[in-house]
């Protein structure tokens, strides 16, 4: 074990991706249906940290990988977070969230004073207890010391698994009625016009009556296919071939798909991928068409979810467009977008530089807080701040701040993988030294604190609002934070639900609240509780 640890000591590179190759491995493994997922990480980083305490890569390289996995955050959810702070239920659930969160860091604070173990030490079992790695940053920024790593690594698992307990107790307590909607997917039906008394009318007063959720394919005159023009006059044996969703098609009682969609003699129907970046920001109706071309977007395929296309939605990196086009011309049109599958991980990475910029910037900001002083964003809060805007935003100028989702996600699995790796391995050594004697208070202390906040908006979310299990779920997921914990919220109610309320907590509530909570914490308790 010597030998490994020296061999490892004379080669950090070595260290950083073993633990990261390691850490993945272990965090596959599950016991009763659960598993560790990227956060095994961290413990495999401590272990190798404990053999090899010199194998810490630079500071630097943690630092760069929070910010990466917090910006990509940020673009992602930036639109559902502002719209959560201005819906009736954003706003319920945001105050919600925010009270289970100042009261579990009181109560740290209290479990602190009765186990009488230090403020930094209390700061990384309230950052474990809630699996908040831009929490624990802030706290070791304060500090100025890797203790609060030591508390994080205590606490963290049961901040895992502490919740999906609870969420599966709380399904049997409560027993909902969690209504699952099906599958939003686009589907094609057709209907006569004579049959629907909308002979004589023009194609633009038919879309004025079409309810929302479906919209006009092509029409089918004497056995050839159309283009909508909205000058056109319906005839009453023209066919109607009408896309949406199957729902709405379902309450205009359309039928079946006939001969229309089959016949690809005069139009075609085809997939193109968004890849030029001069149309990355664009609204669909300012898209430059050649002259003389006709071509109807149909269907938008962003991730795994079908949108109806509107004049004023914005193109993203990875968009895939349902166009109908005359047949002769799918060649043009697939020139004309790109259609190149390596849209779904192209983004700007000056747009990605300009905004870590600004968001480092922000976050040396001193935000005047009474009685304290002032807190600062941080290297962690500052670029999420500039990211949840910038994804609001979308485009700014010739800037597009958006990402495809494809390329979100590896840019945060990666960044959140380094930061984990090179806390490990810094703090392995002293999580070691501290495992006994005060870390079993320790973890009592992460048990106490993760329950309180978890029950808090369990009970108050359920029984005093009234709000929905799938919605309180994604509020308790994003109080948290943990994606696995997300994971089996969603498997729990598969409503979408759970998703959307997560998007709503956790930028806020669940990374900038919890970073300016540990300072004011830290400031208050500073030389008020004496270390182990």
């Amino acid at each position: 074990m010597e030998s490994i640890g020296l061999f490892l000591n004379s080669q950090p590179f070595i260290a950083l991706f073993l633990v990261i190759g390691l850490g993945y491995a272990v965090g596959q493994i599950k016991i009763g249906g659960l598993s560790l997922g990227i956060g095994a990480v961290l413990f495999v980083g401590l272990g190798v940290g404990a053999i090899a305490p010199k194998a810490a890569p630079p500071g630097l390289v943690g630092t760069i990988g929070l910010v990466l996995f917090l910006y990509g955050i940020g673009i992602q959810y930036g639109r559902d977070f502002f719209k959560g702070l201005i819906s009736p239920l954003g706003i319920k659930a945001n105050l919600l969230a925010a009270f289970a969160v100042v009261t579990g860091c009181a109560v740290a604070v209290a479990m602190a004073r009765f186990f009488g173990f230090g403020s930094d030490f209390v700061a990384g079992v309230f950052a474990g207890s809630m699996t908040s790695t831009p929490t624990l940053q802030a706290a070791m920024e304060v500090t100025g010391n890797k203790n609060p790593a030591v508390g994080y690594a205590i606490t963290y698992p049961f901040g895992v698994f502490g919740p999906i307990l609870c969420f599966y107790l709380a399904k049997l307590l409560f027993r909902p009625k969690i209504e699952v909607p099906p599958p939003s997917r686009l589907v094609v039906a057709e209907a006569r016009v004579g049959d629907r008394g909308l002979t004589g009318k023009t194609v633009a007063e038919l879309l004025a009556l079409a309810p929302e959720g479906v919209d006009l394919l092509m029409v089918r005159r004497n056995g050839m296919n159309m283009l909508p023009e909205p000058t056109m006059v319906l005839q009453a044996d023209d066919f109607l071939s009408v896309v949406g969703f199957p729902e709405v098609l379902a309450e205009l009682k359309a039928g079946e798909v006939g001969e229309a969609r089959d016949d690809r003699r005069h139009l075609d129907y085809m997939r193109v991928f968004v890849s030029k970046p001069g149309f990355i920001g664009r609204r669909l109706a300012d898209l430059p068409f050649p002259e003389g071309v006709a071509i109807k977007i149909v269907q938008v395929r962003r991730g795994d979810v079908d949108l109806l296309p509107k004049p004023d939605m914005q193109i993203e990196y990875g968009d895939q467009l349902g166009v109908v086009i005359e047949s002769a011309q799918r060649g043009m049109v697939s020139r004309f977008f790109g259609d190149s599958i390596k849209a779904e991980t192209e983004f700007s990475f000056v747009s990605l530089a300009l905004g870590l910029v600004a968001g480092g910037l922000i976050g040396l900001i001193p935000i005047p807080v009474p009685v304290i002083g002032s807190v600062k964003l941080g290297a962690a809060g500052g670029p999420l701040v500039i990211s949840l805007l910038l994804g609001y935003i979308g485009r700014l100028g010739p800037f597009n701040w958006r990402m495809p989702v494809v390329a979100n996600i590896i840019l945060r699995n990666l960044g959140l993988t380094l930061f984990l790796a090179g806390v490990g391995l810094s703090s392995g050594a002293p999580f070691v030294q501290n495992i006994g004697g005060s870390g079993l208070y320790m973890l009592v202390a992460g048990m106490v604190v993760l329950l309180t906040v978890v029950l808090t908006v369990l009970l108050i979310g359920y029984y005093v609002l009234g709000m929905h299990f799938d919605d309180v779920l994604g509020i308790a997921s994003g109080a948290t934070g943990n994606p696995a914990i997300l994971a089996y919220a969603s498997q729990l109610a598969p409503t979408g639900k759970a998703d959307i309320g997560y998007a709503m907590i956790f930028p806020g509530v669940g990374t900038i609240l919890k970073i300016i909570v540990v300072q004011v914490m830290l400031a208050l308790s500073s030389g008020s509780i004496p270390s182990p």
